[in-house]
């Protein structure tokens, strides 16, 4: 998602459940058959708050579901705003009380290993319990694997791109039809949209709430760098592309005058700057259209997405993530094979649960974003998914074909990514308030203190 680690749930993700308690979390295997034969799962993760009309798609889908496989009984465990929330995530991994199939972003793979909850579900991952499991893309299957054993199936996933404003873009001139693809191209755009006048910005970046260091991690994915070496022992961001990252960044801000005076921003002020029309470009995922406009007060037909740049091509990758479920240790196989179909009903079907776009469409959900992209491209789900989702868009597909057409390599989070992201802010924030910031001081503070991070981790 567009949103780094809240563990945001997104309008199409239709989790909600029956609200039980969280003593109902663990689920023994000895107890996961009552008299009748039939296979109990507690899955967790439902909506809070006012989404009534999520909490019945879900209640509707388990309904479904259960007609389908009737030796099946699905518990949803409602755990509020804990999904949302690392540390609680956290602290249910240590006190052992998550769910049968719980929900973890792509990133907890490492934490959920070393907690010993995970149970290896390789052998059981097949077509008989997902029937689209040939289609899912074997990079998002990758996130979930480790030694060469599967431990989790990815239900959601994003990444970044550029987002720009159409309307600005013809008011300055430039094509609609054709976003920068490089970062000189977006310096020059910048340029020509910032000239409009009344404090419209060509283009806005993050710089605080660790919103900056995650946005210069996808920003140094595209020009080929990484944030930690390739054992992740080491910080890996004073380095050629880091600088460029930054001299980009100061180019636009201070040589060009073009992203506006204020800085500092947080993921809700850009968006609230954005839904105002005065920002002409950002990076970002297709979901933070959605925001624009749910809670920012902005048009969809004014936005649209290309592909994220690079320095003087293609980008080389683009931050990725996402989410999943896990299976917690101890279960029966008939505990995890039906916890599979469950999830292959609800979050891996083309016109079912999360891709049920008949029933999305009339409940004014967004339907159109390239988002979840979970099925790879030209296969059968991928097709299937797309057909549904163009014949009931209520968004125009037309304004992501540029991103959907021309895919970049996506580079997951680096691991401590939060921490790595409050460093790296200063960086940011850095080169985006101070005129006269030493590009190379301000890499080499962030990599000596990631550095202290990844030492004190280990």
């Amino acid at each position: 998602m567009s949103v780094p680690q809240y563990r945001k749930v997104a309008a199409l993700t239709l989790a909600a459940g029956l609200g039980l308690s969280l003593a109902a979390c663990s689920t023994k295997s000895d107890d996961s058959s009552d008299a009748g034969g039939k296979v109990t799962i507690t899955v967790d993760c439902q909506p809070v708050g006012a989404q009534k009309e999520l909490l019945k798609n879900w209640n509707d889908d388990v309904a479904a579901f259960q007609q389908q496989n009737p030796d099946i009984v699905v518990k949803s465990v409602s755990v509020g705003e804990q999904c949302n929330n690392p540390p609680d995530f956290t602290a249910r991994l240590a006190g052992g009380t998550v769910t049968d199939v719980f929900y973890g972003y792509m990133t907890d793979l490492a934490q959920v290993l070393d907690s010993g909850q995970a149970m290896d579900i390789t052998a059981y991952a097949t077509r008989d319990t997902i029937p689209t499991w040939d289609s899912v893309d074997p990079a998002l299957k990758e996130v979930f694997t480790d030694g060469g054993k599967l431990y989790g199936v990815p239900v959601k996933n994003y990444s970044m791109g550029l987002i720009y404003n159409k309307a600005l873009f013809q008011r300055a001139g430039l094509d609609p039809a054709t976003p920068p693809k490089t970062w000189p191209e977006v310096r020059a755009a910048a340029k020509k949209i910032s000239a409009l006048g009344g404090g419209v910005a060509g283009y806005s970046e993050y710089s605080a709430g660790n919103t900056g260091g995650w946005h210069f991690t996808s920003l140094l994915y595209s020009q080929g760098g990484q944030v930690l070496s390739a054992d992740g022992k080491k910080a890996d961001v004073n380095t050629p592309a880091g600088k460029q990252v930054l001299q980009n960044l100061r180019d636009m801000r201070y040589g060009d005058d073009s992203m506006g005076s204020r800085q500092l921003l947080q993921w809700g002020d850009l968006l609230t700057n954005a839904g105002a029309g005065k920002v002409g470009m950002f990076i970002g995922a297709p979901d933070a259209t959605q925001a624009i406009v749910t809670q920012f007060q902005g048009r969809y037909q004014d936005w649209a997405m290309g592909p994220l740049p690079g320095q003087d091509g293609k980008a080389l990758a683009t931050l990725g993530g996402g989410e999943g479920y896990f299976f917690k240790k101890g279960l029966s196989p008939e505990q995890v094979k039906a916890g599979l179909k469950w999830i292959a009903f609800q979050k891996l079907t083309p016109g079912k649960g999360q891709f049920d776009y008949v029933r999305a469409k009339p409940q004014n959900y967004p339907v159109g974003l390239p988002q979840p992209l979970l099925f790879a491209a030209g296969s059968d789900a991928q097709k299937q998914e797309l057909d549904l989702r163009k014949a009931n868009a209520n968004v125009d597909t037309a304004n992501f074909a540029a991103f959907e057409a021309n895919p970049v390599p996506i580079k997951g989070e680096p691991r401590n990514a939060q921490a790595i992201y409050a460093v790296l802010d200063a960086a940011m924030s850095g080169v985006l308030t101070n005129p006269n910031a030493n590009i190379d001081a301000l890499l080499s503070t962030a990599e000596s203190k990631i550095n202290q991070l990844l030492a004190a981790d280990s």
